[in-house]
């Protein structure tokens, strides 16, 4: 197996009695994309800033290419950055924002002019070399600011939160160019973000932060299919979530339900929280799911464009389900509110999660 390009290890950031990260450990891989997802507050940014030593951490090592960078000034480590608010220099050019970086480091003038036009051409701004950064459009800007932390040829680039003050047209269209390009580079790649779309749909591993430790590390499939824990069932996509205990190997009470879900090795009695996608909640073909079919009352219903999502009471029981309806299904069983119907929950899709007494 290759090397890591990345190493963290028990890294720890502090600030007076406050533990911002709390031992973290991970691995990259030579050129993977990787996204610090989690809320505000979680970590992934201060993660961030200690990899590129703009805020060093207490304790723990950081290795990059096989060399200890734990302890060096910015100017040594081997990285290029783009921030949330693109730091492009309003009085400069978008040339000699690009360009930014190579002078500093004293190159020929003849290898930056170069390298700008490469840079430029490779982010399709290579018309736009004479403006200034308020004569372009936000994801412009964006598009400057990648160019000019790529110019250099860093061997790491991180991306913090990159896309959030752009509108959700502009983010869409960049989260694909911007995963394009680092697809045709081949650059080892971090972004901080608190989307869970975009980590879904830009990343090949995930790292879910909560509360300065690393909930789970994984692919977005992963991630989202076999949750490790509670809060990543929660945060990332929806999630219904009930309280319950565990009534056999095979079996979970929640109130005086009981619902057949897979094996779990939780004992007997214990409680637990029992989650379930609203897109696997089963309104057909209910003969799969068993004995956990339960009749409900739709209590909301709001038209989402691509679907219906549903709020579901079961009549006699605690159960307040959210699902979502394809819209071709919904019309046709002409679902309405108060529209009483059968659904299923598939035994394979319960999710079960130790929870404290």
């Amino acid at each position: 197996m290759t090397d890591p390009y990345l190493t963290v290890r028990d890294v720890t950031k502090r600030f007076g009695g406050f533990t911002a990260l709390d031992g973290v450990s991970l691995d990259i891989q030579p050129g993977e994309f990787v996204c610090f997802l989690g809320p505000s507050g979680c970590g992934k940014t201060t993660l961030l800033r200690a990899i590129s030593g703009l805020d060093v951490q207490t304790a723990g090592e950081i290795r990059q290419g096989g060399r200890d960078i734990s302890r060096l000034p910015i100017g040594q480590r081997d990285f290029g950055i783009v921030f949330q608010s693109y730091a492009l220099f309003p009085n400069l050019s978008i040339r000699a924002n690009v360009a930014y970086g190579l002078e500093n480091r004293g190159k020929p003038r003849a290898q930056i002019d170069a390298r700008v036009a490469e840079m430029l051409d490779l982010v399709g701004l290579a018309d736009q070399a004479r403006k200034h950064p308020s004569q372009l459009s936000g994801g412009q800007q964006q598009r400057v600011a990648i160019a000019r932390a790529l110019a250099p040829a860093p061997g790491l680039l991180l991306l913090d939160e990159p896309l959030s003050a752009l509108d959700a047209r502009v983010r869409a269209r960049l989260r694909g160019e911007i995963r394009d390009l680092q697809r045709r580079l081949g650059i080892t790649t971090i972004m901080v973000t608190h989307d869970q779309e975009e980590a879904l749909t830009m990343s090949d591993r995930i790292v879910v932060m909560n509360r300065g430790r690393i909930e789970q590390i994984g692919t977005p499939t992963a991630i989202y299919d076999r949750p490790a824990t509670p809060f990543v069932a929660d945060f990332v996509g929806k999630m219904n979530a009930f309280a319950g205990h565990v009534s056999t190997a095979e079996e979970v009470d929640i109130g005086a339900t009981r619902l057949r879900c897979a094996p779990t090795a939780i004992a007997a009695g214990q409680p637990v929280t029992v989650c379930i996608r609203p897109e696997e909640v089963a309104i057909r073909d209910l003969g799969g799911v068993g004995a956990n079919v339960l009749e409900a009352e739709v209590a909301a219903l709001d038209f989402v464009g691509t679907h219906f999502a549903a709020r579901l009471a079961v009549p006699g029981t605690s159960f307040d389900l959210t699902v979502d309806l394809p819209v071709g299904e919904a019309r046709a069983m002409d679902i309405v509110i108060g529209h009483r119907l059968r659904v299923g929950l598939p035994p394979d899709r319960l999710r079960v999660y130790a929870r404290a007494a």
